[in-house]
């Protein structure tokens, strides 16, 4: 991740929407900003940001929040997050 080559490996199928979901989340960080996609389970939010991440050569964490997550945890995987430079 300090831009070392990766290999030939497997990207994800670009369709309208992860192309528009792509060109949305460029736009926004050239202006120095963040995306959260949203939208209904299994229509590929987490694969298009982990493809974006990989292709910009930037570590992805994914967090599945759940029902036992308060501000305490969210707060510390934040920390966590701007600390090491992740993207979450």
């Amino acid at each position: 991740y300090s831009y070392e080559y990766q290999g030939l490996n497997g990207r994800l199928v670009i369709t309208p929407l992860t192309d528009r979901c792509v060109m949305t989340l460029t736009t926004a960080l050239s202006f120095k900003l963040g995306g959260a996609p949203a939208g209904p389970a299994g229509t590929g939010k987490t694969e298009t940001v982990k493809d974006l991440a990989k292709s910009l050569a930037l570590r992805c964490a994914v967090t599945n929040c759940g029902e036992g997550m308060d501000y305490k945890v969210m707060g510390t995987i934040f920390s966590g997050l701007t600390q090491t430079g992740f993207w979450g």
